[in-house]
């Protein structure tokens, strides 16, 4: 596949500048077959490209599905255009084609082709834009108050049988925060120089057997018991959390937000109106 991406920019007056991003470029991210080409072209003049599907599939093949950002109903602007396509071979190439030259960003990038010299000293790529940041009292104190207080808004959508809103709660607004203590537990175990990847994909890294069988158990199905128990399970998983981190940053944790939400939650599971 990387040989096809320099074969077409060669082969493409256009094309003056290719870069790579992402996973393949980050020398901290774990390597596998199933990463993506997150691949940069630099042209000329972005017109030929823009909403040109025909040209994509003539120079990369026909894909099992493609998407196109800028072309969909909320597209992001900025004067590119993104060709994303998966492949039969189980390659996934996302190519965004852009005008000018490349802009260092911070983001972990590697060139692969510059045509005119014009990029100069390109750095070399650099992960530590997504390394854990170390909470300030501020973020440690504002993760533990919603974690706790959103649990009330969950507890009332499972005693009202509001399926698709209790998931919402737990997965989308109470989870977060979760994963905001747990991110900070294993920066303080293991340092802060490290990513834990996004939405947490690399905790099984770093977490003991424990501590992850513990995480997988905040996990639950639809049945309204199982998620009684994967609630208190958050609960207890953060409590513990919260308190080393809190302890590491000389930072008091409060119980009392803690003592007060569990005995709402222990109320609305065993004697609902």
């Amino acid at each position: 596949m990387l040989d096809l991406i320099l074969n077409v920019a060669n082969d493409d007056s256009r094309i003056r500048v290719v870069s790579m991003e992402g996973s393949r470029a980050n020398p901290m991210a774990p390597k596998d077959q199933y990463q993506d080409y997150d691949i940069t072209y630099y042209v000329t003049n972005i017109a030929p490209f823009y909403n040109n599907p025909s040209w994509a599939i003539k120079h990369f093949g026909k894909p099992l599905i493609m998407q196109m950002p800028e072309a969909m109903r909320r597209p992001s602007g900025g004067g590119h255009f993104n060709y994303m396509m998966l492949y039969p071979d189980g390659n996934r190439l996302d190519l965004t084609v852009m005008p000018g030259k490349p802009m260092y960003n911070n983001e972990p990038s590697v060139l692969l082709l510059d045509k005119d010299n014009s990029c100069g000293d390109f750095s070399a790529p650099d992960a530590t834009i997504y390394h854990i940041k170390p909470p300030t009292t501020l973020d440690y104190y504002s993760c533990c108050n919603n974690f706790w207080w959103c649990l009330n808004n969950l507890a009332k959508g499972i005693v009202r049988d509001e399926l698709s809103y209790t998931m919402a709660m737990l997965h989308m607004v109470v989870r977060p925060e979760l994963h905001d203590m747990i991110s900070w537990s294993i920066g303080v175990n293991h340092g802060f120089d490290r990513s834990v990847g996004k939405y947490g994909k690399y905790f099984k890294l770093y977490l003991s057997n424990e501590q992850y069988a513990k995480y997988a158990a905040t996990y639950c199905g639809s049945d309204y018991n199982d998620m009684w128990t994967a609630v208190f399970a958050m609960c207890d998983l953060f409590h513990t959390m919260a308190i080393q981190v809190g302890t590491h940053f000389s930072l008091a944790y409060r119980q009392d937000e803690e003592n007060g939400i569990k005995e709402y939650l222990k109320m609305m599971r065993d004697e609902p109106c």
